[in-house]
């Protein structure tokens, strides 16, 4: 009982046969003709001026519908806003996805119909060769875009051209739409600038918004802050992202700045959790080398030194809340940050 396999190789083709009775090989060189391209076969649309014709209508509808689907999608963002209420959210998300989907798809399906229908398929092999920067060459990329325009039709179907054209014009917007309306003040300076936090407002813990005193903090104990009445108000979420504080008690033997130690209180310090690199909330405290992570990007910042980067991509420290207690022993904020938090932007000049 014989088994034939073959090998190949770039220039020739090697063939085995195993006869498993014996449990040898045979191998020969012979070599095996190259079977060649199939024959090619004639579409429709070379025979056929209808069929032609049919096709690049075809084709201009996806690009129609690329239109549509991008103007739909600036619609359905205005005609479903989003409220508190989570269904507006997952109305606004689907049909301004499913348009914006439809509307880069149509795109897609447009360009292969068009491929596949009425440029040229022929089969071609193209010898390799080096490349230069003489003028004949670029005579001949000249003469290769020319001839690739009239094998593909692009100049001469008026209606696969314009209505690409306007699909490749419309299906940007829709991004466009959405990023201008992702923040309702202009400016981000003064956005950035200030918090909840103000002179006498409690520090209280993170969701609860139990107050909490410096007495109930121990060296090395952390604590996830938001001000006092946060959670009573309607855009929580909003100044929640602005004005999360990270508490956290050293020995102020270990602290490093004069200025940490009077911003603080008896070596508790109050440092912003906003990372200033992209925004990510920095929560992941490393007592014995006091340094704070963002796990975002990995920058870290030393929470004994001003909380200066000391790794990663950010290039500004955090900003520091400066902290007192009040007459029950709780801890308030002396004032709002001296800095916009979070991470930088072009209107900075600090």
């Amino acid at each position: 009982m014989a088994d034939k396999k073959s090998l190949g190789s770039a220039e020739s083709e090697y063939h085995f046969e195993h006869d498993y009775s014996a449990g040898l090989a045979h191998v020969s060189a012979d070599k095996i003709a190259d079977p060649g391209l199939e024959p090619h076969r004639v579409r429709m649309t070379d025979k056929s001026v209808k069929h032609e014709k049919t096709a690049a209508r075809q084709v201009a509808i996806w690009f129609f519908v690329s239109i549509i689907g991008s103007i739909s999608a600036i619609v359905a963002y205005f005609a479903f806003p989003i409220t508190d209420d989570l269904g507006t959210v997952r109305n606004n998300t689907f049909f301004v996805g499913v348009s914006i989907a439809l509307g880069m798809l149509a795109i897609g399906f447009g360009a292969v119909h068009w491929a596949k229908t009425l440029m040229p398929d022929a089969e071609v092999a193209e010898a390799r060769h080096q490349t230069r920067g003489a003028e004949d060459v670029r005579a001949r990329a000249v003469e290769i875009v020319n001839l690739a325009n009239q094998e593909s039709g692009f100049s001469r179907r008026k209606l696969i051209r314009r209505s690409l054209y306007g699909a490749l014009a419309l299906f940007p917007l829709p991004g466009l739409v959405l990023f201008k309306d992702m923040t309702t003040n202009a400016d981000p300076t003064e956005t950035l600038r200030h918090t909840m936090w103000k002179k006498g407002t409690r520090l209280t813990t993170d969701p609860t918004g139990t107050p909490i005193k410096a007495a109930d903090l121990t060296i090395g104990s952390v604590f996830h802050v938001i001000p006092e009445g946060l959670n009573d108000r309607e855009d929580m979420l909003e100044q929640k992202a602005k004005a999360a504080v990270l508490l956290v008690r050293l020995d102020p033997e270990e602290i490093k700045s004069q200025k940490e130690l009077d911003w603080g209180y008896d070596g508790i310090v109050a440092y912003s959790k906003i990372c200033t690199h992209v925004g990510c909330p920095v929560a992941l405290y490393e007592q014995h080398t006091h340094n704070l992570l963002c796990p975002c990007h990995q920058s870290t910042f030393d929470l004994a030194n001003d909380c200066a980067v000391v790794f990663g991509p950010a290039t500004r420290a955090l900003p520091q809340l400066q902290i007192t207690v009040d007459a029950e022993g709780y801890l308030v904020a002396k004032g709002d940050f001296a800095e916009p938090v979070g991470p930088s932007f072009w209107e900075r000049t600090a």
